[in-house]
């Protein structure tokens, strides 16, 4: 059964003093209103300016008045977040935010080690889907966990297994007021599509679509921890920089688990598919002291250095 929010309310155990991320939409405002009231004086608020919209204004309005009606101290900080070549704006803009939102609590209470986030159910849903469209693998399927930890701070999704619509009615039997996002109804966005086409076929077609969902995204967290182990007991092994020949030791798909986990834990970047393949290709091709390798991989180039793999951007 999807939670209610009294029910999410009750499971959520933050650290006192603790921070939300308020956008000034329907969610975060819900979030925001109900911490408040749960945790009186304990609660602080983060709002971060896109500047991405004609909107972005009014959601600060929101945002300040809010806190100003719940006694909460804001800080609002304001972000321009450009995106590399291959990356999304909206991958940009995520990242820029999470890195804006720790460096505002570090900054500003210190004694702060947890920020809730106001994803729900129907934003898990629709991560998941995407994940599908793009062929992902366990760590897309896995979508948003509830709790992980991140520059220097433990992060909570409390509304995780809410839908979307109950969070607007209680907002509405609480007479509290939200900014409506203007970009969530231009369908150009694949998540938007998703919102307004396939959620409500999903609904009358299996009714219980949230809670399976999840339950699928969660399976696939856990196998994943699994990989994750086993990924971090083969770099030990195979050594960094990695050995050509320790790597070569190992089955293929235990040569692709280590190498993204080596690039990622590493170099913070992440090959696409077609580049791990061509990579994995190249390492069962170096037999001879003389075969040379030199590839795009994610963010850099992956190149052969002797005995061992080097990556450099």
């Amino acid at each position: 059964m999807a939670q209610s929010l009294e029910q999410a309310l009750a499971d959520f155990s933050p650290g006192l003093p603790f921070a939300v991320a308020l956008s000034g939409g329907a969610d975060s405002t819900a979030l925001l209103l109900a911490c408040a009231r749960r945790w009186p004086g304990q609660v602080r608020a983060v709002h971060i300016h896109h500047g991405l919209q004609a909107a972005a204004d009014d959601f600060e309005a929101h945002g300040r008045a809010l806190c100003l009606q719940l006694g909460v101290p804001l800080a609002v900080r304001r972000v321009q977040a450009g995106h590399a070549p291959g990356q999304s704006p909206e991958d940009a803009a995520r990242k820029a935010r999470y890195q804006a939102l720790a460096e505002a609590v570090h900054t500003e209470w210190p004694e702060v080690q947890d920020v809730a986030l106001a994803q729900h159910a129907d934003d898990q849903v629709e991560t998941l889907l995407i994940a599908l469209s793009r062929g992902a693998g366990l760590p897309g399927l896995a979508s948003m966990p509830s709790q992980w930890q991140r520059q220097g701070l433990n992060w909570h999704r409390p509304w995780l297994a809410v839908p979307g619509a109950a969070l607007r009615e209680w907002l509405q039997s609480q007479g509290q007021s939200w900014v409506e996002d203007p970009t969530n109804t231009d369908e150009k966005f694949t998540r938007n599509r998703i919102r307004a086409r396939v959620l409500p076929a999903l609904a009358e077609a299996l009714p219980a679509f949230r809670e399976t969902f999840a339950r699928s995204a969660a399976h696939a967290a856990q196998a994943q921890e699994v990989l994750n182990e086993v990924a971090a007991e083969d770099l030990l092994r195979i050594g960094v920089p990695p050995s050509i020949a320790a790597l070569q030791s190992l089955s293929r798909a235990r040569q692709a688990l280590v190498l993204r986990h080596w690039l990622r834990l590493h170099h913070a970047t992440t090959p696409s598919t077609a580049q791990l393949h061509e990579l994995l290709d190249q390492v069962a091709a170096c037999t001879t002291r003389g075969h040379r390798l030199h590839l795009k991989v994610g963010q850099g180039f992956v190149r052969r250095d002797g005995a061992c793999l080097s990556h450099s951007t």
